[in-house]
């Protein structure tokens, strides 16, 4: 075990020096100069004793692992005044965080402001006693959560909402009401607790009732009905799961009840869970009865709900059953003033997919303010306009498209082709590396936040330590608006070969663009002569090397993809049969092989694929026959209309990047491609 420490009148500033620059492999500072790689030197005028906190770290992280308070109260002894001095304490209150007062946690922020663990100390807080459902220590600690996701947001709502501050409740409410896909559990119990909310208006109820009917949330249905005054069974819920067949016979005997209207958009939700094809019929057979009655059984708002209903589900077989114009179909006859934000994210998919571009206005036009303004929704409008007859519309279309050409990223990309600009990567700098001050070098190694992260990278200890304190650190100079410590910091560790951080400190900057820092190129001879043998870009292969590693060599996914490429084990084993080779998984993992067989499958796939870059980017994600899957059965698809209705989130939002990284690249690389001629048409699977 490291000798103690003796911290004295030590500065937190100076130790963050000295510890940074001791992990970085460097001497003990005493009035030395710290010489740069830019030839600049930082001057040091004072001797201070090397932190070794850092040391006693990886022991107090070894004490956590074994539930070792004691020995983490020893620690928080050793370490007081360093570098890492919150860790153990951070640790033993982790331990039992549930019994923690809210007094001590308070003390712990106090104590340690402004840094990553205080954060994530008094968040974790917030939601183990929302878990707990002991709600008065949230109300004391809330105001000391800076960053909270939506877990943590839904647990500080829940402390207000058992507190009576009904209004700072509500501040969760766009979150989590009409949410129907899978969210953190604590925002599932905070929309069922909204239904008592004094704020919430019968309308909402009622937007929130029809959308768990269609998910067939029982409790939910059962305590928004009854709040609407109109209570719905559990019995004639439990009848209909059990033959929803025979509910809709007597549903077409008995009279229309507003209880029975909430009952048959159930049932059909329960037919469509099992057959959309099903559903869609009984509808169309209740409409055919209903027009031949003199009282209708569906009213309109019913009628109009329930088309949605077979919209959505239409929408979640795409991978499945393919996809048909009869989803933007059934979200047009849905049309009213009551669309969540899913679901117009639907019905905008589906009309894009088709070209309907009416329709892609329409739902555009259903989602709320700030949807509707993001780069995403912006392009798709432009799109949309620019197909109409009206020309102030295509003008207004033109316009779009040159205010999201100001961005980089692939909407902006796309709007650049549309208005007849390109993207020049020596505009950005090229592959030129920012000049870095010995000032702002030194301020990076003086900053708390940045230091912790360069001495945990250099020392044996969890990555994901080292990359919180990095991105804590990024937020907090972004906060500041300190652009210079930014790029300074990126520039650090961009020479140390850390180079995933370096490309998230550029691109979480609001007003930073230096792509040899956000786009390095790494191995270049290795990606260009392989790229080159397996007949492919090495533009695309940095473009999916940078999404899938960020150049870890060492990144190893959840489901066991390794190496800078991501190989899967499997995809290992069948590229090394292909190429004669006998499977080694340390081989396969190792740099240099894995870009050769990374590569060698990305030129697999394209053939495989109709030499369609996008189609082979799909399935390097998704597997190449669900790329082809989601081919248009007969005629053509521009790509940008294929990959904004690729089923898989993941996978959308994975071709857009690789697309616009290997847009980048082939500026850095000097051949330029604009992104729309890279992307090209997507052929028919026949």
């Amino acid at each position: 075990m490291p000798a103690s420490l003796t911290t004295g009148s030590v500065r937190v500033g100076v130790l963050s020096l000295v510890t940074a620059m001791s992990a970085m492999g460097l001497s003990q500072v005493a009035c030395a100069d710290l010489q740069w790689g830019d030839g600049n030197s930082y001057q040091q005028e004072s001797s201070y004793q090397q932190d070794n906190s850092v040391e006693y770290f990886n022991a107090a992280a070894q004490a956590e692992n074994r539930g070792d308070i004691s020995a983490l109260f020893n620690y928080e002894q050793m370490m007081s005044g360093g570098l890492f001095a919150m860790y153990p304490t951070y640790w033993r209150m982790n331990l039992d965080l549930n019994s923690q007062s809210p007094a001590a946690v308070a003390q712990f922020v106090r104590q340690y402001p402004n840094t990553v663990m205080a954060e994530k100390l008094v968040a974790d807080y917030a939601e183990t006693k929302a878990a707990a459902g002991d709600y008065a220590p949230i109300r004391q600690i809330a105001n000391l959560i800076t960053n909270a996701d939506a877990s943590e947001r839904c647990a500080v709502a829940l402390g207000f909402n058992h507190g009576g501050d009904t209004m700072r409740a509500m501040a969760a409410k766009s979150d989590v009401w009409l949410i129907t896909k899978k969210q953190p559990a604590l925002c599932d119990q905070l929309a069922m607790e909204m239904n008592d909310n004094p704020l919430i208006s019968n309308q909402d109820r009622k937007a929130r009732l029809k959308r768990m009917l269609r998910k067939g949330n029982t409790g939910d249905i059962i305590a928004l009905s009854s709040r609407l005054g109109t209570p719905i069974p559990y019995s004639a819920l439990g009848d209909i799961q059990l033959n929803t067949s025979a509910f809709f016979t007597r549903f077409n005997r008995e009279p229309s009840s507003q209880i029975n209207q909430y009952l048959y958009l159930y049932a059909l939700g329960r037919m469509a869970d099992k057959s959309y094809r099903e559903a869609a019929l009984q509808l169309d057979f209740d409409i055919k009865q209903d027009n031949q009655r003199p009282l209708r059984l569906l009213n309109e708002e019913t009628r109009r709900y329930a088309y949605r209903i077979l919209g959505v589900q239409r929408m979640n077989h795409n991978t499945d059953d393919g996809f048909n114009v009869e989803a933007v179909d059934w979200f047009r006859k849905s049309l009213d003033d009551d669309f969540s934000d899913e679901e117009a994210e639907y019905y905008a998919m589906a009309a894009i997919r088709f070209g309907r571009w009416d329709d892609v206005t329409q739902a555009i036009s259903k989602m709320n303010v700030e949807t509707q303004k993001m780069d995403q929704w912006q392009y798709w409008l432009a799109r949309a306009y620019e197909q109409s007859n009206d020309a102030g519309k295509r003008g207004l279309a033109r316009q779009i498209y040159q205010r999201l050409a100001k961005s980089n990223e692939y909407y902006g990309l796309m709007a650049k082709d549309k208005v007849g600009q390109r993207f020049n990567a020596n505009q950005l700098g090229g592959n030129n590396l920012p000049n870095i001050s010995s000032t702002d070098r030194a301020r990076v190694m003086q900053n708390p936040h940045f230091a912790r992260a360069f001495a945990l990278y250099n020392a044996d200890a969890s990555r994901a330590y080292a990359n919180r304190e990095w991105n804590w650190a990024v937020k907090q100079a972004r906060d500041n608006r300190d652009d210079s410590l930014i790029v300074a910091a990126a520039r650090v560790a961009y020479d140390m070969d850390w180079l995933d951080r370096a490309i998230y400190a550029i691109d979480n900057s609001d007003s930073v663009n230096n792509l040899a820092l956000s786009h390095p190129m790494p191995h270049q001879s290795a990606v260009v002569r392989y790229s080159q043998s397996a007949g492919i870009d090495p533009a695309w292969a940095y473009g999916i090397m940078r999404q899938e590693s960020r150049f870890v060599t060492s990144a190893r996914s959840n489901v066991g993809a390794s190496g800078l490429m991501q190989v899967m084990p499997d995809t290992a084993k069948y590229i090394a049969r292909n190429l004669g080779e006998t499977y080694s998984a340390s081989r396969a993992n190792s740099g240099d092989t894995n870009i050769r067989y990374g590569t060698w499958y990305m030129g697999d796939i394209l053939g495989k694929l109709n030499y369609q870059p996008v189609l082979a980017t799909a399935g390097y994600n998704a597997g190449p026959n669900n790329a082809k899957r989601w081919q248009p059965a007969y005629g053509s698809l521009a790509a940008d209309q294929y990959v904004e209705s690729i089923a898989y989130p993941e996978t959308r939002n994975y071709v857009k990047h690789v697309m616009e990284n290997a847009t980048i690249y082939s500026s850095l690389l000097g051949r330029p491609q604009p992104i729309s001629q890279r992307m090209g048409t997507i052929p028919p699977t026949f």
